[in-house]
Order: C-alpha cells, then sequence, then structure tokens
C-alpha cells in the first residue's frame, strides 16, 4: 500500500557532559496520529552505519543528502514508474508498534539498489502523547489566527455592506430621475427622427433610380471587357497546355535515359569491384614473392658453393616478378581509366537530375499559373467593382500628401539655413571670446609692470625730496654722509615683483659725495644686472653690467658723468608710464631722469624705465 509520510529531520546539540551532535529522524502520518516512528543517530552510531552499508559521506554532510535522496523521492513519486523509492517495511503484517526500516531505493532495468536503510522504533506512549500535544498546539494556535481573521473579515464585510446599501439607494434615485428624462428626450427624438426618415427615403429613392442607370451602363461596359479578357486568356490557356505537354515528353525522356545511365553504372561499379579484388591478389602474391626473394639472397650468402645452381631458378622467378609488375602497372592503369569513367559519368548523371529537377519545378510554376489566372478571374470581377470607389479616394489623398509634403521640405530647408547661420555666428563669437581673453591676459600684465613702475618712481621721489632737504640743511660735506648708511653704501630698494634681482638707488647715483681718503685711488665696480621677463613673446633680456671707477681727478675737473645718450632713445617696444599725473613728470624732482646731462655721480650709471621693462 501507499502512504503520504512526514519526515523530520532534526540535528540536536548535547553538551552535557561532553558536546555531541545527534541527528533525530521522526516518521508521521497526518491522517494517522497515531503513526510515529522516530531514529536518533550518534557520531558513533553513523560511524558503524557507514562501515555497514559503505557510505562515503561524513557525519557532517550526511543529513543534507539524506534530504536529497528524500527530495528525488518526491519528484518521482507522481511518475508511473518512479526511478527513486521510499520503502518502509515491517517485519509484521501490519504497522502496529514494531521496529521498521525506511529503504531509499533505486529502479532501474536491472536491479532495485539500496542506497540508504535506515532502522525506526515506534513510539511508545509518552511520545506519542507529547507528539498529540504539539500537533495540539499548533491546531490550536492556527485556530485562534483564523479566528481573528474571520472577525476582521466579517468586520470589513459589514461596513462593505452598509456602504454599498446607501450608495444603492442613492443610485436608484438617480436612475429613476434619468427614466423620467430619457422618455421625454426619446420622444422628442422619435419626432425628430420620424421627419428625417421620410425626407431621406425620398432621396434615396432618388439616387437610387440615378446609381441604377449608371450601374446597367458599367455593367454592359464591364462584360464587353471580361468578355475580351477571356478569350485573350483561353488562348493563353492553350498555348501553356502545348508547354506543358512539350515539358512532359521531356521528362519522361529524362527519366529514360537516367535509369539507363544507372543500369551502365551498377555494371561499371561491379566490374571496378572485381578489378579492385583482383589487384589485392596481386599485391598479396607480390609480397610473398618479395618474402621469398629476401630468404633467397640470405642463402646465396651462406651457400656461394651452389650459386650455379641456383642462378637459373633466381632468374626464372625474376621473370615471374617481372611479368607480375608488368600485370600490375596494366591493373593500375585499367583502374585510373575506370576511376575518370566513373567521374564522368557522376558528372553527367548530375547534370542530367539538375535539368530533370528544373523541369518539374517548371512544370509546377505552370500549375501553380494557371491556378492563379483562374482566380485571377474571379478576383477580377470583384475588384473591378472595388476599383471605381478607391482611385477616386486615392487621388484625393495624393493631392493632400504632395502639398504635406511640399510645405515640410520648405520647412526642412529653411531650418537647415537657419542652422547653418548659427553655427557660422557661434564660430564667430568663440574667435571673438579666445581674442577677448588674451587682450584680459595682456592687459593684466601691462596693469602689474604699471604699478611697479609707479611704487618704484613714488619711492625714488621721496628718495630725492629727503636728499634735497639734506642739502639744505648742511653747510658742509660731512652733513651729507648722514644720508649714507654706516657700511658707506645708500639704501637700495627691491623690487621682487618687475623681476629686478639687483635694484640702485638714484640717490647714489646722482649726488656728488666726497671720497674717504683711504679710497682715493682704488677702482670699485658696481656691477648691476636687470632681468626682465617678456609677457607676450617670452623673451629673457639682461641688461648687462654697468661698471664705473671712481678718481679723485674727476671732482677737480669738474666732468659731468651720467647717464648715456642711448638709455633716453625712444624704443618702439617699451611701455608707456600710465598712471602718473603730468605734474609729476614735469616736477622738478624727475628733472635728473629725463635730462641728457645729468649730475656727476661717483662713476654708477642706473638705466631708465624703459631699459627696465622693454617690450
Amino acid at each position: 500500500r501507499k502512504l503520504n509520510v512526514r519526515v523530520n529531520i532534526e540535528l540536536l546539540s548535547v553538551s552535557n557532559p561532553v558536546h555531541k551532535k545527534d541527528l533525530a529522524v521522526r516518521l508521521t502520518d497526518d491522517t494517522d496520529p497515531f503513526f510515529l516512528y522516530n531514529l536518533v543517530i550518534s557520531e558513533e552510531d553513523f560511524q558503524s552505519l557507514k562501515s555497514q552499508q559503505g557510505l562515503l559521506v561524513d557525519f557532517s554532510a550526511f543529513p543534507q543528502k539524506f534530504i536529497d535522496l528524500l527530495q528525488q523521492c518526491i519528484q518521482e513519486q507522481n511518475k508511473d514508474i518512479p526511478r527513486f523509492l521510499l520503502q518502509l517495511v515491517s517485519s509484521a503484517s501490519v504497522l502496529d508498534h514494531t521496529p521498521v526500516s525506511l529503504n531509499v531505493v533505486e529502479t532501474n532495468p536491472f536491479k532495485h539498489l539500496t542506497h540508504l536503510s535506515l532502522k525506526f522504533l515506534p513510539g511508545n506512549d509518552a511520545e506519542i502523547k507529547k507528539f498529540l500535544a504539539s500537533c495540539l498546539k499548533c491546531l490550536k494556535e492556527d485556530k485562534m489566527m483564523l479566528e481573528e481573521k474571520l472577525r476582521k473579515t466579517e468586520e470589513d464585510l459589514t461596513r462593505q455592506l452598509s456602504y454599498t446599501q446607501q450608495s444603492l439607494s442613492e443610485k436608484s434615485r438617480e436612475l429613476d430621475k434619468l427614466k423620467n428624462e430619457w422618455t421625454s428626450y426619446t420622444t422628442a427624438l422619435t419626432n425628430k427622427h420620424t421627419q428625417e426618415l421620410t425626407n431621406e427615403k425620398e432621396r434615396v429613392l432618388q439616387a437610387q433610380a440615378q446609381y441604377q442607370q449608371q450601374y446597367e451602363q458599367q455593367k454592359k461596359e464591364l462584360e464587353n471587357f471580361h468578355q475580351k479578357s477571356i478569350q485573350q486568356l483561353q488562348n493563353r490557356l492553350s498555348e501553356l497546355e502545348v508547354i506543358n505537354k512539350d515539358l512532359t515528353e521531356r521528362r519522361y525522356k529524362g527519366d529514360s535515359t537516367v535509369r539507363e545511365l544507372k543500369a551502365k553504372l551498377s555494371g561499371v561499379e561491379d566490374e571496378c569491384q572485381r578489378a579492385k579484388q583482383e589487384v589485392l591478389s596481386l599485391r598479396r602474391e607480390n609480397t610473398t614473392l618479395d618474402a621469398e626473394c629476401h630468404e633467397k639472397e640470405k642463402l646465396i650468402n651462406q651457400l656461394q658453393t651452389r650459386v650455379a645452381v641456383l642462378e637459373q631458378e633466381i632468374k626464372d622467378k625474376d621473370q615471374l616478378v617481372i611479368r607480375t609488375k608488368e600485370v600490375l602497372d596494366a591493373t593500375q592503369e585499367q583502374k585510373v581509366i575506370l576511376e575518370e569513367s566513373t567521374e564522368k559519368k557522376q558528372s553527367h548523371i548530375e547534370k542530367l537530375e539538375t535539368t530533370i529537377k528544373s523541369l518539374s519545378a517548371e512544370l509546377l510554376k505552370a500549375n501553380e499559373i494557371i491556378k492563379k489566372l483562374q482566380g485571377d478571374l474571379k478576383t477580377l470581377m470583384s475588384k473591378l467593382k472595388l476599383k471605381n470607389t478607391v482611385t477616386i479616394q486615392q487621388e484625393k489623398l495624393l493631392a493632400e500628401k504632395e502639398e504635406r509634403l511640399q510645405k515640410e521640405q520648405r520647412e526642412l530647408q529653411e531650418t537647415g539655413q537657419s542652422l547653418r547661420m548659427k553655427e557660422q555666428e557661434v564660430c564667430k563669437l568663440q574667435e571673438q571670446l579666445e581674442t577677448t581673453i588674451q587682450k584680459l591676459e595682456e592687459s593684466k600684465q601691462l596693469l602689474k609692470t604699471n604699478e611697479n613702475v609707479i611704487t618704484w618712481l613714488n619711492k625714488q621721489l621721496n628718495e630725492i625730496q629727503m636728499a634735497k632737504k639734506l642739502e639744505t640743511s648742511a653747510s658742509t660735506p660731512g652733513g651729507v654722509r648722514t644720508a649714507i648708511s654706516p657700511h658707506g653704501m645708500p639704501d637700495r630698494p627691491s623690487f621682487p615683483s618687475s623681476g629686478i634681482n639687483h635694484p640702485f638707488s638714484p640717490v647714489y647715483a646722482f649726488q656728488n659725495f666726497p671720497e674717504p681718503a683711504h679710497n682715493k685711488h682704488v677702482n670699485s665696480h658696481c656691477p648691476i644686472q636687470f632681468n626682465t621677463q617678456l609677457s607676450k613673446t617670452n623673451r629673457c633680456s639682461d641688461v648687462q653690467t654697468v661698471s664705473a671707477t671712481s678718481h679723485p681727478g674727476n671732482k677737480e675737473n669738474g666732468d659731468n658723468l651720467g647717464l648715456e645718450s642711448k638709455y633716453f632713445k625712444k624704443k618702439d617696444d617699451s611701455i608707456p608710464l600710465r598712471g602718473l599725473s603730468q605734474n609729476t613728470l614735469n616736477s622738478e624732482y624727475l628733472k635728473p631722469y629725463l635730462s641728457t646731462k645729468a649730475q656727476p655721480s661717483p662713476k654708477a650709471a642706473v638705466t631708465p624705465a624703459s631699459a627696465y621693462f622693454p617690450g
């Protein structure tokens, strides 16, 4: 008998006194609550089971493999001949409190293979009670859940019922109103439609008479046209029938030639097989003869005394070998000729088959054309009636579509022109943007250089004012020495932003200071280097060092030593001094820088603003 059994598999971990893992398997039946079988497998029990049944799985992987086997049994249970079976075998006739063995069996046409067999013990009263208690508990929980769901559904349904009843009453009232309105509306409409119907009937009768006259005229014209077309088609049909007869005769002739060629081919193949067999036999004889030749050569080496007697036999055998070789060559030539003839015949057969296929295809096409012509005759009658109405509609549609096409083409041309214009404008704007960015950068660099020049000029003006005040206040030459630094050098302002590495003070350049006694016969060289960077062309102009020798005779002679005339020449690539007013440029403080004849100085010269900032 068959039963639906529920299998529960659990892993139980026991920590008292030693940590162990046990596998508990339980068999139950949902229909029979007293059906209960238990099995507990420890790791030691599994080792014995593994050795008895030859299992290849460890204890940790055994539960999953057992579950996989059970799933395969579940998949195969609905088939007529299942591959995997789950057998529950007991010693007693009925399953009543006796130990049971559970077998997982794989069936095949040769043998039933048992993959696994486990012995289950029937549950005692206490275990059955526990199991029944757990089942009862689950059932009660399910019952409680279902009762709560039922209560909620009842509440929802009562609410929906009340709402639907209210809406039904409102809808019925609306329905009554609509019915009254509808009756009044229908009466008015019937009156209108009766009048319209009478008018339309009169119009239809008039139109019908006109259409009947037109139809009769068209019918006569179509009948004449169809008679002509039928005569033409009949002539065509007779021609096609003649062609068909010719093609059938050709087909029969082709079939007969094919049969003859097949018969010839079979004869040639038989002859070829015979020739092959003869060739094989000759080859075997040739091999045997070669072996005999080798043996005889050995005998010649051993028996040199009997050479004269054996020479005659060898000559006879050589003649036999030559004959066999000649026969072999002849057979090979015949084989080549036969192969060539077979290839030619095969190609001829293929050509004939292609011609037969083409003839059959043409015949089928001719039959199809005849059927199509017969169908076309039937459809022409129906199509001619519809053509007149369809052509008028198509002409109207064509005219409308042509107008639309022309409009769309014009719009396309206009949009294309506008797009081109916009692309040109975008290119122009990009070029303008690039030029403006370049101008901006140049103007920024110019501003920086102008600011540096202004600051330097302001400093120079302040120093000149201070020097003039000191000259007026001091009556002796010792008073001028107060403007000099303790080291014997005037203050030197630096210009890091303008690119000048070692600036020179104009106070020291244009004032005539008395020299100390110990420096009268000593040459003092003051190297000054001005490095500037070009903003546009990235050139570096290095101003050469200017050296001056101080001599005591200069003071006595009264030589006017100042800036050379080349420093005051106007340069095309020099930057104009912006930001200075005309009053400051024309003031007396700037006269030593702008005049060609400078004040006497201790043999040192400074380049003007144009030399500092070329380009």
